[in-house]
C-alpha cells in the first residue's frame, strides 16, 4: 500500500492552503474532500478581508483555489474519512472498507454544526454508526435508519437499501430527496436515539421507530470521534501555535481549531500546519 507523507482531511481554505504549502515542500500529499471544496465557501455572498481579493464572492474565491490546485497538480480524492488511527510511525485512515496510510495527518474538516443527538455518542458502536459502507454487512436483511444532514448522504442510504430489508431515511434539510422507492423517507425531526432490547429506537416529536441500527451521517465527524484519543476543547481540536494536536503527527487548522471562523485565518493556519507537519516528518 502506498503511504503518503501527509494526509489532509478537508478542502476548505485551511486544507487547500496546507496542501499547497506541503507540495511546495516536496511532500507526497493526499488531499481528501470535495472537488467543489466546501458548501460554506461556495455560498458565501461577499468576503471583504481576504488579501488580494477585495469584495470577492465565495464562488469566485473557490474557483481561484481550484485553479491554484490544478496549476500545481494537486488532486482532490473524494473519500469520506470515518476514523484516523495512530499506528506508531504512521496513521491509518478508514474510508468505508478502504484503509489509507500517511506519516502525518492534518485535520481541516471545519467545525461540526450542532450538538450530537441525545443518545448518539453513548450508543456509538452499540447500534449507532457513522459509516454505512463500513457497517452495512452487520445489518444485512435487517431494518436500519439513516439520519442524513445533507443530500450527499442519500447515496449511502441508497446503498444500504441494497443490503437491508428496510431503510428509513430522516432528512435534516429542506431539499427534495432523490432516493429509490425502497427507501422510506420520513420528514420528522429526530429528537433522540434510545437503546432497546433488540436494537435502537429513533425518536421524533411525533413517533418512535425501532430499528436494528441507526446511521448518523454528517459532512464532518466530531474530532474526538474521528481521531480516538485526540484532546479536544469542546467541539474544537486543542492545538498550540504550531497547530500541533495532542497526538504526535496530528495537526489541525481552520474552523476546527476555534474562532474566529474566517477564511483568511483558516488559510494562515493551514500554512502553519503544513510547515509543522514537514518539520515533524524531518524528525522521523
Amino acid at each position: 500500500m502506498d503511504r503518503f507523507d501527509i494526509a489532509i482531511i478537508g478542502t476548505g481554505p485551511a486544507g487547500v492552503s496546507a496542501a499547497i504549502t506541503a507540495t511546495i515542500r516536496n511532500k507526497k500529499v493526499l488531499l481528501l474532500g470535495s472537488r467543489e471544496l466546501t458548501e460554506k465557501l461556495q455560498k458565501a455572498h461577499r468576503i471583504q478581508n481576504y488579501p488580494g481579493f477585495p469584495a470577492v464572492s465565495g464562488a469566485e474565491l473557490a474557483a481561484a483555489f481550484q485553479g491554484h490546485l490544478a496549476q500545481m497538480g494537486i488532486a482532490i480524492t473524494e473519500k469520506r474519512i470515518n476514523a484516523v488511527y495512530a499506528m506508531g510511525d504512521y496513521f491509518a485512515l478508514q474510508s468505508g472498507e478502504d484503509m489509507l496510510e500517511a506519516s502525518a495527518v492534518i485535520l481541516a474538516t471545519g467545525v461540526v454544526a450542532g450538538k450530537p443527538l441525545p443518545g448518539e455518542e453513548e450508543l456509538l458502536g452499540r447500534g449507532v454508526s457513522y459509516c454505512a459502507t463500513c457497517d452495512a454487512p452487520l445489518y444485512r436483511g435487517k431494518r436500519a435508519a439513516v439520519i442524513g444532514y445533507s443530500p450527499r448522504e442519500e447515496a449511502e442510504a441508497a446503498f444500504l437499501s441494497e443490503v437491508c430489508a428496510e431503510v428509513l431515511y430522516f432528512p435534516v434539510y429542506k431539499e427534495e430527496t432523490a432516493l429509490p422507492e425502497t427507501v422510506r423517507v420520513i420528514r420528522e425531526k429526530v429528537t433522540c436515539i434510545e437503546k432497546t432490547e433488540d436494537g435502537v429506537a429513533v425518536k421524533t416529536a411525533e413517533n418512535g421507530y425501532t430499528v436494528d441500527g441507526a446511521f448518523v451521517l454528517r459532512e464532518a465527524v466530531a474530532p474526538g470521534q474521528l481521531v480516538p484519543g485526540l484532546e479536544t476543547d469542546g467541539s474544537h481540536v486543542a492545538v498550540n501555535r504550531q497547530m500541533e494536536a495532542s497526538i504526535p503527527g496530528v495537526f489541525a487548522c481552520g474552523d476546527i481549531t476555534g474562532t474566529p471562523y474566517q477564511y483568511v485565518k483558516a488559510a494562515g493556519e493551514g500554512n502553519v500546519a503544513a510547515l509543522s507537519a514537514v518539520k515533524y516528518l524531518d524528525t522521523l
